[in-house]
Order: structure tokens, then C-alpha cells, then sequence
């Protein structure tokens, strides 16, 4: 099966080429119908291909020949498609949160004049990030890795007659190029290096020190490679100092933040991290650089989102701090626990915004102030994303306490004391701001002005769905299983493991039911004035609303002075640049005037010049003759 894989993306490209033929004006029904189908079908062959490989099926990459160029042997250049345990796992997680958004969507998207395009940019992503997923080299990774940007782009602007839309667009599209930027240096270096592209090269440059310029070692060159590469990680993955663009992004229609912003696109970063893990095993100062980005981030993420108002930017916040959890736990050399923790945030974070979209499209607004009271009026919303809200609070038996726990067990285990701290100061964080959203929506009396009802099943089948998985997907990874996923992912070379403890787990536990029990005593039915605790802690309420300034910060430090610059060089441009040529051309314009003005087209005019000339010609003739005989 295996040998099929590339079937996998191909079937949502023929998806959203037979869309692009239909044109803008195909029945919503139809255009969803051809959406779902092309996933569910993605979605079967990928379980079939994690079956196979699960059962040991080969895992050799299957290659053509791309490009062939240069002198004597030249360079080779190869495309096709590679299936191992970490990207087979990929396969199932990315077609089955896809299905499940495109299902969703038919309900959220009702009535869009533009529902065909939205379901083309849709199978479009998904096409782009399952061929990112199975790409067997830097190279073509690289392109679908684009093609994914491009497609966030279209997406998070989809309501482009909304300036924010546009403007978020923008930024999502820029911020993240800063990191492509880091990313195609990091290729072109390692190809300098080896003379390949291919992962399963340059891991074997490494371990035979092949890796090295004349001017840069192997150590060296190791580390700069993996610093690069994790810069365009750490772009799509909104990691500090790059995460500003995410947020924003949540101008788009929700269902583009569950599958993009939450359960694909941003993990993409993670996914290349662990794809490359060799590059980074031979760098320490790499790792120790994706630990504490990591953990930073998960600290940051998580106090932004103490205070934001929007359902989908606290959830988006959410996003950014536990890609931290996932960077930082590769950074230790926890590969399982990062890429485990990738596998079940997936899910619970795909339920939180799908609920989330649930309730904005009952109530028509994203404002925690307008919401409440929404238990009884959308009991399966409601539910469903408190399964989320638990598996993400870490609380067990759920998804997250499993998957976090293991990476925080991780950071002790490999001496990182600092670490822990953040990722459990973090965990507080976190089941604080969920919960906090879960008593102001759906608690309480309601205070918003359109009556709610509960969404259809094409919206409400999905929450299920992912509300189970929320619960049981941690359980693949769980001691009581013999940690099963960790053991079909295998470790690659350097990659260390420690379970988590009972200790770590009871103090992890402790920590969120305590986030929770503050968030119910602040926000409760039963809860005294929140604004009375923001008073008290305003300087720090203030700086957590406003992001720590991070916006402000890059418009004054960043954008304004590349303003400035762009005028001075614009001044130049006209000024002086395009002064020289107006001058060169109104000097010509001079000269062809003065010429016109003798070019009358009268023959008495020319009779007459002619004459002058000749009486100038004898006289000038006259004087020199003279001059010569005296």
C-alpha cells in the first residue's frame, strides 16, 4: 500500500481541480460533497498506510529524476515521495482533521456568496500539506512548504472586503517569509555541504563528519544548518519572536483556524524540526536554542491569553504556547513526547476552535462579553468543548495530560529544572484561560442580543468525533498501553525518552485543577467581580492584554524606520535619479526645439541659409588665404 501513498494528496489536487472547472457558481451541496469525499477517501488510504507500516512495510523513498543539469556528471535533482512511521502518523492526522473541517464548513459557510472558492482554497491546503508531509527531500518539501503559505494567505483573507481580513493576511504572509528566508539559506547550505537534498543524506554526512565547507567545519556547519532551518520552523510555527502573525490570522473563517491554525499548517514547523531531528542531534547549541524558544514561547502564549477577550484569539494563544510545549520538548531530545504531544493537540485544539465556530455562529459574535448562559441553549457545543478544555488543561484521562506530561517529564530527565518551571507555570496558564472561556460562554446568564440554538449535525457530528478523540487519543501513548505510539515511532539516533513519573503527573494535575478552580472562583456562576482582581493587578492585567507590546514594539523598531527608509530611497528615486533623466530629456527637447525652429519647410527660408553659408564659407576661405600670403 505504501507504494500508493502519493494517492494521498493527489485525490483533494483532482478535488479542487474539478472545483476550479466548476466555477464560482456550484451548489453548495455539490462543492461540499466533492470536498468530503476526496478527504474521506485520503483519510482511508492514509489508515491503510499506517496499518502498513505498523506492520513493518517498506519504507524505502520511491524517486524520479526531477533535474539534471551542469558539466560532467552534473547534479541530479530527484521528486517523489517517502513513507515512514513519523509522517505516516501525519498522514492519518491531517486527512482526518481535514474531513472533519470540510464536513463542518457546510453549515459554517452556508450562505457565503464565494462557498465554491472556499472549499478550492480548502482541498488546495490539504493537498499542499500532505505532499509536504510524504516529500523525501528539503527540496521538495520546500515547494509544498510555500504552497502551504500561499494557501494560508488566500484563506486567513478570504473576507478580503474587510480591511482587518486583508491586513492579517498581509501580516501572516510576511512574518512567515522572514522565516522561509532562514529556511532556504539552511538548504542551500546543507546542499553546499553534501550535494544532496535528500534527509537520509545529509543524516549520513553528518555521522561520517561530511558535513563541512572549506570554511566552516562540521560542528560548525551543523549548527548553523539546524539554526537556519529552525528559523522557517519557527515562522510557521509562530515561535517567539515570530508568533505575532497568528493571532491575527483568526480574521478568517474559523474553520480555517481549526484545520490551518491549529492542527496543520503551524505544526508543519514541529514536523520539520522532527523530520531533521539528525541535523539537530548534531548541534547541542541548536537543541538548547529549540528548547528555550520553546519554552518561552509556552510561557508567553499562555499569559497573552489570560486576558484576551475573543473566543479565537485566547484559543489562538493557546496554539502558540503549546507549539511551544512541543519545540521545547524537542529541544531536550524528547522526539516521541514532542511528536506525541503534535499527535494529540491535533485533535483537542482542532474540537476548541470547531466549538468555538459553533457558538460564533449561533450568538454572531467572537466577544466573550456578548456570550454566557449557553449550556442549556447548545448542550452538545458546550459538552464538547469542555472535552476540549480538559484535554487541554492536561486533566486526566484526557488526550493532553498524557502527551504534556511526558514532555515535561522530559525536561527533568535531561537537567533543564528552568525549563519544567516555565512548562509548568505555563500548565497553570493554561487551564486558567480555557476555563475562564468556558464559565463566559457557557455559564451564567446570557448577554448577548441574537437568541442561540444549537448548530445542525454537519456541525455538531465533527465536535463528537473530535470530542472522542480528545478523550482517547492520549491512551495510544499511555503506560497502561505499553506506550504504543512512542514505540511505532522508534527514536532516531540521539532522541531520549523518560516516561512520566507518578510525582511529575501529580504535581502537573495538581497544577491545573488549581488553574481551574481559580478560573471558576473569577468567572463562576457564583463568581465575585473579575474586574475587581483585573484592578488589583492592573500593571500586569495591561501588559497581557496588550501582548507584552510585542506589536507596538516591531512597528516602532521594525516597520516604522523600513517606512522611513523606503521614503528616503523613494526621495532619491525621484529626486535625483529621475532628476538626471528629466534633465537629460528636457535638455534633448532644448535642442530639438531650436532645430525645429529652423526646419520651416519654406524654400526662400533655405534659399536664404544657404546663401549665408556660402558668404560665411568664402569669407572664412578669403582669411585663411590671406592669412597664409602675409
Amino acid at each position: 500500500m505504501i507504494a500508493y501513498a502519493w494517492l494521498v494528496p493527489a485525490i483533494p489536487l483532482v478535488a479542487y481541480l474539478l472545483l476550479l472547472a466548476l466555477g464560482r457558481r456550484v451548489h453548495e451541496g455539490v462543492a461540499a460533497a466533492i470536498g468530503v469525499l476526496a478527504t474521506l477517501i485520503s483519510l482511508v488510504l492514509s489508515l491503510m498506510i499506517f496499518v502498513d507500516v505498523a506492520q513493518g512495510g517498506g519504507q524505502l523513498p520511491y524517486l524520479w529524476t526531477w533535474l539534471t543539469f551542469g558539466p560532467g556528471p552534473g547534479h541530479t535533482w530527484q521528486a517523489g515521495f517517502e513513507v515512514n512511521s513519523l509522517n505516516a502518523l501525519m498522514l492519518v492526522v491531517v486527512s482526518f482533521v481535514s474531513t472533519l473541517v470540510l464536513l463542518f464548513s457546510r453549515g459554517y459557510m452556508h450562505g457565503d456568496p464565494r462557498f465554491g472558492v472556499f472549499y478550492q482554497y480548502l482541498l488546495l491546503f490539504v493537498f499542499s500539506m500532505l505532499g509536504l508531509v510524504i516529500s523525501p527531500n528539503f527540496l521538495q518539501l520546500y515547494v509544498f512548504w510555500e504552497l502551504v503559505g500561499l494557501c494560508s494567505y488566500l484563506l486567513v483573507g478570504f473576507w478580503y472586503e474587510k480591511p482587518e481580513a486583508a491586513a492579517a493576511a498581509k501580516k501572516s504572509f510576511v512574518v512567515t517569509r522572514l522565516g522561509d528566508v532562514g529556511l532556504l539559506a539552511g538548504i542551500i547550505l546543507l546542499y553546499l555541504a553534501t550535494g544532496s537534498f535528500d534527509y537520509d543524506d545529509i543524516a549520513r554526512a553528518i555521522q561520517t563528519g561530511g558535513l563541512q565547507i572549506h570554511w566552516i567545519g562540521p560542528q560548525g556547519l551543523a549548527t548553523l544548518g539546524a539554526l537556519l532551518v529552525f528559523l522557517g520552523a519557527a515562522g510557521k510555527s509562530a515561535q517567539f519572536p515570530l508568533h505575532v502573525w497568528l493571532p491575527d490570522a483568526m480574521e478568517g473563517p474559523t474553520p480555517v483556524s481549526a484545520l490551518i491554525h491549529a492542527a496543520t499548517m503551524v505544526a508543519a514547523g514541529v514536523y520539520l524540526v522532527a523530520r531533521s531531528f539528525a541535523l539537530f542531534d548534531a548541534s547541542p547549541v541548536a537543541l538548547d536554542v529549540v528548547a528555550y524558544i520553546g519554552g518561552i514561547t509556552a510561557i508567553l502564549g499562555a499569559a497573552i491569553g489570560l486576558t484576551q477577550r475573543d473566543i479565537k484569539r485566547v484559543i489562538a494563544y493557546s496554539t502558540i504556547s503549546q507549539l511551544g510545549y512541543m519545540m521545547m520538548g524537542l529541544g531536550v531530545a524528547a522526539y516521541s513526547a514532542a511528536v506525541f504531544h503534535l499527535f494529540t493537540h491535533a485533535f483537542f485544539k482542532a474540537l476548541l476552535f470547531l466549538a468555538a465556530g459553533s457558538v460564533i455562529h449561533a450568538v454572531d459574535t467572537q466577544d466573550l462579553g456578548r456570550m454566557g448562559g449557553l449550556w442549556r441553549r447548545m448542550p452538545v457545543t458546550a459538552s464538547t468543548f469542555l472535552f476540549g478544555a480538559l484535554a487541554l488543561s492536561g486533566v486526566p484521562p484526557f488526550a493532553g495530560f498524557w502527551s504534556k506530561d511526558e514532555i515535561l517529564a522530559s525536561t527533568l530527565a535531561a537537567g533543564r529544572p528552568l525549563l519544567f518551571a516555565l512548562g509548568m507555570v505555563a500548565a497553570f496558564f493554561t487551564a486558567f484561560y480555557i476555563f475562564r472561556v468556558f464559565f463566559l460562554t457557557f455559564t451564567g446568564r446570557y448577554r448577548g442580543d441574537r437568541v442561540p440554538r444549537e448548530s445542525g449535525w454537519v456541525m455538531t457530528l465533527p465536535l463528537v468525533l473530535l470530542a472522542l478523540m480528545a478523550l482517547g487519543a492520549g491512551w495510544a501513548g499511555a503506560p497502561f498501553t505499553g506506550y504504543a505510539l512512542e514505540r511505532f515511532l522508534g527514536e532516531p539516533s540521539g532522541a531520549s525518552e523518560a516516561g512520566a513519573g507518578p510525582g511529575v503527573m501529580a504535581i502537573s494535575t495538581a497544577v491545573s485543577l488549581l488553574g481551574i478552580g481559580l478560573a471558576w472562583l473569577m468567572y463562576g456562576e457564583r463568581a465575585t467581580s473579575p474586574e475587581a482582581w483585573s484592578r488589583s493587578l492592573w500593571p500586569l492585567y495591561r501588559l497581557s492584554f496588550h501582548k507584552f507590546y510585542f506589536d507596538e514594539l516591531y512597528q516602532a523598531v521594525i516597520v516604522r524606520p523600513a517606512f522611513a527608509l523606503g521614503k528616503a530611497f523613494d526621495w532619491v528615486d525621484r529626486r535625483i535619479i529621475d532628476g538626471i533623466v528629466r534633465l537629460a530629456a528636457e535638455a534633448t527637447l532644448a535642442v530639438a526645439s531650436g532645430v525645429r525652429r529652423i526646419q520651416t519647410g519654406q524654400v526662400q527660408t533655405y534659399g536664404l541659409i544657404t546663401l549665408l553659408g556660402i558668404v560665411a564659407l568664402i569669407a572664412v576661405s578669403w582669411s585663411l588665404l590671406w592669412g597664409v600670403r602675409s
